[in-house]
């Protein structure tokens, strides 16, 4: 994370320079973008370093859900991003300015591409090293931002070819670029929050516990994520039989859990025979 952070600072750096002395208002939009883009690595890595933390008696289940807390700043971050970008290119349209060092803006929309790209091939891997979807998802963000980046590059040589309104025009598509990627980044966000899991999680976890010698069938399981790991519960059935055998079953399937999921780390297994399974449930009301 904080390598992320220092490159996207760096190419922020850069940006704004160029922007303070083209006026640019495109280049301001996507520095004031990549900005809050970097400041989305501080929270990241905070709840990193607060999802380490053991259980306590009042956060029994641990800290993991500061990563979840994390995006919730990130996605107000951004949205404070995207209204200063279109505000300050409404702005142009009334109170156009001469653009200056058009080369120089180009230039700098090129090097806001790099940096994203190199921030997202990055927090991918990482990501996808430690299981972290939300990780990911910010690498493939990030991978997104710098394409907005090139429109700088498109606003720039708009400018030149003679149409000024180019440059206040890219502005605006950044911000709507911005408010697009937000959308989807709220709903990732409120799924975690509300215990959502993907659903091959949920077909590959229930294949292991099928294809676990001595289990005849899964009646209930259950799965969510808490920042980046997985935890989970599920009720098996197993043969009417001794009550070693099917705590070896139960054993067993949470060795097989362990393979098909590496990132998991509590799942609890209830088995209960054939007879038990076959008893009516009672409802209330």
């Amino acid at each position: 994370m904080k390598i992320s952070l220092f490159i996207l600072l760096g190419t922020t750096v850069v940006q704004f320079i160029i922007a303070l002395f083209s006026g640019s208002v495109a280049l301001l939009a996507d520095t004031i973008h990549n900005f809050s883009d970097s400041l989305t690595a501080v929270p990241l890595w905070v709840a990193f370093v607060l999802g380490r933390r053991v259980a306590t008696r009042r956060y029994t289940y641990g800290y993991g859900r500061a990563e979840d807390l994390a995006g919730l700043f990130i996605i107000a971050v951004v949205a404070i991003s995207a209204v200063v970008a279109a505000w300050q290119s409404i702005d142009r349209f009334f109170n156009p300015q001469p653009l200056h060092n058009l080369w120089w803006v180009a230039a700098a929309g090129v090097i806001g591409f790099i940096g994203n790209e190199a921030v997202a091939i990055y927090r991918i891997r990482v990501g996808q090293k430690i299981g972290s979807a939300a990780l990911v998802a910010d690498g493939v963000h990030a991978r997104i931002d710098g394409f907005t980046s090139l429109a700088v590059v498109v606003g720039a040589f708009g400018v030149m070819l003679g149409f000024p309104l180019a440059d206040p025009i890219v502005g605006l598509l950044i911000s709507a670029a911005i408010i697009v990627l937000l959308w989807g980044t709220v709903r990732s966000i409120g799924q975690r929050l509300m215990d959502g899991i993907e659903p091959e999680l949920v077909d590959r976890t229930q294949s292991a516990l099928e294809h676990t010698p001595g289990v005849l069938s899964v009646s209930k399981l259950q799965l969510r994520w808490v920042g980046h790991r997985l935890q989970g519960a599920a009720t098996v059935v197993v043969a009417d039989t001794a009550l070693s055998h099917a705590e070896s079953v139960a054993h067993e399937a949470e060795h097989q859990l362990v393979h098909y999921l590496p990132n998991l780390d509590d799942f609890a297994i209830r088995t209960v025979t054939t007879a038990e399974d076959l008893k009516p449930h009672s409802h209330d009301g």
